[in-house]
């Protein structure tokens, strides 16, 4: 059978992932309002041949169109390290007895990454030298690309200065390539992919796990990322609106939704700020997981192994 380049966005939310991880916000905004059907026939207008969806530490969604051509169940799961820091680590393929033990292997990294290889899951690390997860060590970046096979090489929400190094990063290990649009509204799914040679959704995702992936389409932008910011609160208005008076709680968070959009005017300034942190941030920890490949004798308390010969 012959072989056609096979695209797939692998890095996608829908309404599944829960609460937005920010300060305040979480309280009544969710990290998405995109119906999973929604993303799927947007991601294949769009020009996905393949479609799955990462919703953070559930398969709810993935499940809710894996009876629809072209699918495969994914996640992005949360890997909790020491000191309340984060790994974000998308898993593909997986089925829902997988998902189960990965739920409960997430707080052991080093446990789940181990279960990962044995099962022979394709998974990647997501925007390693991004602040979006909060904070970082040096120790995570290198425990990250000891544990996992794949990189994700380019956030269609990071901009290209922070993508560079993740993709640094996977040239110096030798680990697999992967894109995704990280799209948390319908607007943004689909603007950056993987593409890998296969005839099949078996035969891309072993292609993804052997490191033959191809990342394609836009790195982010700090306008798309303001205006998805904006979509998001049209999404909670949606959502709210309809439900403010069915009780106290829906009362409270609609309320608190309103006072949020008083701030509405100041999200480019919001917007712009954290694109200026989340890039003082990737040039710091960039620099730093340089220096152990440059010196690594200065860095063998971390684990470090050098990248792989040949």
């Amino acid at each position: 059978m012959s072989l056609t380049a096979l695209r797939c966005d692998l890095h996608v939310h829908s309404v599944h992932s829960g609460r937005v991880n920010l300060p305040v916000l979480r309280h009544f905004g969710n990290d998405s309002y995109s119906e999973p059907r929604a993303v799927y026939e947007t991601a294949r207008a769009r020009g996905m041949d393949l479609v799955t969806l990462t919703d953070h530490d559930t398969i709810e969604g993935a499940l809710a169109i894996a009876h629809l051509p072209g699918t495969f169940v994914s996640e992005e799961v949360t890997c909790e390290l020491s000191a309340g820091r984060q790994l974000h680590v998308n898993v593909f393929g997986i089925d829902e007895a997988q998902h189960s033990r990965i739920t409960r292997l997430r707080c052991d990294p080093e446990a789940l990454f181990s279960y990962l290889r044995e099962q022979g899951i394709a998974a990647s690390v997501n925007h390693l030298f991004s602040a979006v997860t909060g904070p970082r060590e040096l120790a995570d970046i290198v425990l990250a690309l000891q544990g996992v096979g794949l990189v994700e090489v380019r956030n269609g929400m990071m901009p290209e200065e922070i993508n560079s190094w993740a993709e640094e990063a996977s040239r110096a290990h030798r680990l697999g390539p992967v894109a995704g649009s990280d799209g948390h509204t319908l607007a943004s799914v689909a603007r950056a992919w993987t593409e890998v040679a296969a005839s099949s959704v078996e035969d891309f995702l072993a292609g993804v796990r052997a490191g033959a992936g191809q990342p394609a389409g836009r790195h982010g932008r700090y306008a798309r990322t303001t205006a998805d910011v904006i979509r998001n609160f049209r999404g909670g208005y949606r959502e709210l609106a309809p439900r403010a008076l069915c009780g106290l709680s829906d009362l409270v968070r609609f309320a608190a939704l309103l006072a949020a959009t008083l701030a509405l005017p100041v999200a480019p300034l919001v917007t712009a700020a954290l694109q200026v942190r989340d890039l003082l941030f990737a040039e710091r920890f960039g620099a730093a997981w340089r220096a152990t490949l440059e010196r690594p004798s200065r860095f063998r308390h971390l684990g470090t192994a050098a990248p792989a010969e040949g």
